[in-house]
């Protein structure tokens, strides 16, 4: 009896304990709210606690990331590898982490795998060695560190590796480049590689890398019509939005919280790389519930391929995709989404189903896009689809509308001017405004203009000389090469 009630006690006292632990240490995650048991803790070189789990009754799993720099692996990495039962994903590119632990953790019966992604690489140096191509180096400068950046590449180059870099350059400058110029000679030394010039910083409007985007630190600007993107932590395919940006009368306005939100006439719902977690991460935020009032007061609401899947009744992934389970959609549409195995990739042209609601002018309007997705949406007994496509002879329907409420897997469905103008005319018109208030440009010479600009930038501030040689020579150019 007396053991029952110190057990008993025990298990309250360390209730306590990891409540508080948790309130000061967790990382709070999308998850937590979804599963409570979820605990996800960062460990610093200040944060210690017991990873015994007979002392914690805890089994701890520890997943750190970190490598490269030699602080960071002595004051963070090595003082938290600790015998127990715990699992480590550790970014180790110089192997000293590796070499100073790997026979204590054996000795502890851990497994270790050893991943090699350079192996696997197919698109940086592992592209280059397959064309047997020269290299040129670009560093950021506008991120700070670019020395760094560009020496540190060519050390963690393989001898072969470091033999194709035939030069490098320095993008996003701010300034004059007369002070940088000693910079460049020292990296040069360093590096024994010819710094083929520096290129200022300019805006352009060109598509551009999800991760490196400048468009999500946009401002907002006044316009005839607002128009609200959520911007998802795992958005991608965001340029399926740039031709609206491109409209100087619109205001277009990326939201990743409520107090962004504001009174927009369009919310749209781009693609996500993971479409469960960004459905949650905006339950959690209270972005959906903005998005459901806006919809009940008939806004108009667009979804694009994952922002599509989020707008039906359900999205289950039966063989864990993304993360097996089902999960409830926002209820907007009248649809089910299924996750299969296979993706589906293709280039798609086609034409606007009998739309209604808001969007109705957008009837029989022809667009051009493409697919790339692996979930199978099906629409409930008598919902209307949003458009039909043609492949391969046969026609298809795809996208599914409801009221104000519209979504489809299309990317690049406002592509084409005509597809804009008649989207914007028809959001307009809802608010009373004249649609000949807005001027929309032709999209592709557009982008023709944009990369006119950036090759005119380009040619201005690079030793184009020695490129050109490079280019004649291929992987047999050498460095001394550039500076005839």
């Amino acid at each position: 009896m007396l053991n029952k009630i110190k057990h008993k006690i025990d298990k309250q006292k360390e209730k306590r304990f990891w409540k508080k632990y948790n309130k000061k240490y967790v990382n709070p995650t999308q998850w937590q709210y979804v599963r409570s048991n979820d605990r996800n803790t960062v460990l610093s070189k200040n944060v210690k606690f017991s990873k015994d789990w007979n002392k914690t009754l805890r089994a701890n799993h520890v997943c750190v990331f970190g490598g490269s720099l030699k602080e960071q692996e002595d004051s963070i990495i090595l003082p938290n590898i600790q015998i127990g039962f715990n699992s480590y994903v550790i970014l180790d590119p110089f192997g000293r982490i590796y070499g100073q632990k790997k026979a204590v953790l054996e000795q502890a019966d851990y497994n270790i795998l050893v991943r090699d992604l350079k192996k696997d690489d197919i698109v940086n140096m592992g592209f280059a060695k397959m064309a047997d191509a020269p290299v040129l180096l670009v560093g950021d400068i506008d991120r700070g560190g670019v020395f760094a950046q560009l020496a540190g590449t060519m050390l963690l180059l393989e001898e072969e590796e470091k033999k194709r870099v035939k030069g490098t350059i320095i993008n996003k400058f701010r300034g004059d480049v007369s002070i940088l110029k000693p910079g460049l000679r020292m990296l040069e030394e360093k590096i024994n590689t010819s710094v083929l010039g520096v290129i200022p910083y300019f805006h352009l409007d060109i598509e551009d890398e999800d991760s490196l985007t400048e468009r999500f630190r946009k401002k907002s600007r006044s316009g005839l019509a607002k128009i609200a993107v959520i911007r998802l932590p795992r958005i991608s395919n965001f340029t399926d939005i740039a031709p609206l940006e491109a409209v100087d009368e619109l205001d277009v306005s990326y939201v990743s919280n409520i107090s962004q939100f504001g009174d927009p006439d369009v919310v749209i719902i781009p693609g996500s790389k993971n479409t469960i977690s960004d459905l949650l991460w905006m339950r959690q935020n209270g972005l959906e519930g903005k998005i459901l009032r806006h919809a009940a007061k008939g806004g108009i609401v667009f979804g694009i391929c994952g922002g599509y899947q989020m707008l039906g009744q359900s999205i289950s992934d039966p063989t864990g995709a993304e993360q097996k389970g089902t999960v409830r959609g926002m209820g907007l549409l009248p649809v089910t989404t299924v996750f299969e195995q296979e993706k589906r990739r293709t280039r798609v042209s086609g034409r606007f189903a009998k739309v209604g609601g808001a969007l109705a002018e957008m009837s029989g309007v022809c667009y051009e896009g493409y697919e790339i997705h692996m979930g199978r949406t099906v629409l409930s007994k008598g919902t209307v689809p949003l458009v039909y496509m043609e492949e391969e002879g046969e026609q298809r329907q795809d996208g599914a509308q409801s009221d104000h409420v519209y979504g489809c897997y299309m990317h690049g469905i406002f592509d084409m001017s005509e597809t804009v103008k008649t989207f914007l005319a028809a959001v307009l018109r809802k608010k009373g405004i004249d649609p000949s208030k807005i001027t929309v440009r032709d999209r592709n010479a557009y982008k023709e203009e944009q990369y006119d600009r950036l090759a005119s930038i380009v040619r201005e501030n690079l030793n184009m000389e020695a490129v050109y040689k490079i280019i004649e020579k291929g992987n047999e150019a050498s460095c001394s090469l550039l500076s005839e």
